[in-house]
């Protein structure tokens, strides 16, 4: 399992990111790159990050498991930029910075005067990106937008669900989480841009279009019909059958998403006359008669159990896997040999646990540098760095 250790070759070494984000997507960005390698300094308010407060479970100190979550390899900064002492500290912080990430509602960074165009008249090479609810620009740019916004005004809650149920939102976070991975793949094309042209530039993500843009298969359906995508269940759009299943104790998923599969498919089922069937030839036939089609398997699939589906369609060649919780995909043999789960070292709560780097680099493999920050831990070891008077500082107001 990888350990937590200070000493790192990896890509994105020497890269040196000012983390002004709270909650998800931005921090989740920023973590991103701290994995890679980064140097990330979280730069938080008086009060730090919303998600250091309690979300619904309790710790032994005073951050939540789910700032624990979205903040490893990075360090904490705290400094109130409405001071004197803080922007002066601020200022001399984004002299040294590549990238800076921020998530206020749109207008508030140029209210503050820490906008990109003031910026990157002290930096020219800074990468500034914002993630927002709606982007910088358009109609819904100045709305409040969290995840569950982004999810229904994208139309992604519109075709999730079930056909005889109202909208559903995605348990995981498609637009916060989506946003910060866009904005991970924006900010790293704008680093090898600058290798080009020297100078930085201005990144705009935002949770909506994250949203909408993994919408592939809804917006296809609706410019290929004409028609608004209507919720399937567990089905998928452009195949079939590619679904989820009952068995005799409970679900499993199976997806047949060529024509050999679903021969195959047949020969597991032992069922040659649907495979002749002229309602299911072709995946078109299947997928313009998918109920038709779910009519006849679910008596097949209710004669066994989950267990021995799976196993009988995994010897055939046939994709499949049953429904697992989180207990049970936690403790998978493959979640851990993966090396899924990791374990940090906390100064305050001991041994947490948190999830693995989801790809691998084989010659330079990510590491857990350092455990989510305490709030403010590296005020002093920063601004001693910056060359500034720490006292100087507190008289200004930067911090207590």
């Amino acid at each position: 399992m990888p350990s937590q250790i200070s000493n790192s070759n990896l890509p994105l070494t020497g890269l040196r990111i000012i983390d002004l984000t709270q909650v998800m997507a931005g921090p989740f960005c920023c973590m991103m790159l701290g994995d890679m390698g980064a140097d990330v300094i979280k730069v938080e308010p008086p009060k730090g990050d919303q998600t250091r407060a309690a979300m619904g479970f309790r710790m032994k100190g005073n951050d939540s498991p789910g700032f624990f979550a979205l903040n490893r390899n990075k360090k904490s900064v705290v400094l109130n930029l409405k001071s004197s002492g803080g922007m002066t500290m601020f200022i001399e912080l984004v002299k040294t910075a590549d990238v800076l990430v921020e998530n206020y509602r749109p207008g508030v960074t140029k209210r503050l005067g820490i906008d990109y165009q003031s910026l990157k008249q002290i930096n020219p090479k800074l990468i500034y990106a914002s993630i927002s609810g709606f982007g910088q620009t358009g109609p819904w740019s100045q709305r409040p937008g969290f995840d569950l916004m982004a999810q229904a005004m994208s139309g992604v809650m519109s075709a999730m669900g079930h056909p005889d149920m109202g909208p559903v939102k995605s348990g995981v976070s498609v637009g916060d989480l989506g946003a910060g991975l866009f904005c991970v793949y924006g900010i790293l094309s704008a680093v090898i841009g600058r290798t080009k042209s020297g100078t930085g530039q201005y990144i705009d993500a935002s949770l909506f279009e994250a949203a909408l843009s993994l919408s592939i298969w809804e917006t296809t359906e609706f410019w290929a019909t004409g028609k608004s995508p209507q919720p399937l269940g567990t089905a998928n759009r452009m195949s079939a059958p590619y679904q989820a299943f009952m068995a005799s104790d409970g679900m499993f998923v199976v997806g047949a998403a060529n024509q050999k599969l679903w021969e195959l498919f047949c020969d597991v089922i032992n069922r040659p006359e649907i495979k002749e069937d002229p309602r299911f030839m072709t995946n078109m036939d299947r997928v313009a008669n998918r109920s038709q089609l779910e009519a006849e398997l679910k008596p097949i699939f209710s004669e066994q159990n989950v267990g021995f589906w799976v196993t009988k369609f995994l010897n055939y060649g046939v994709p499949a896997g049953p429904i697992n919780d989180f207990e049970q995909v936690l403790s998978a043999d493959h979640t851990l040999e993966r090396d899924m789960v990791l374990e940090i070292n906390h100064p305050v709560e001991g041994p947490i646990k948190s999830l693995g780097f989801p790809v691998k680099l084989q010659d330079t493999p990510q590491q857990v540098r350092l455990p989510p920050p305490l709030l403010g831990e590296h005020t002093h070891e920063l601004a001693i760095e910056l060359g500034l008077d720490t006292n100087k500082l507190r008289a200004e107001g930067a911090f207590e």
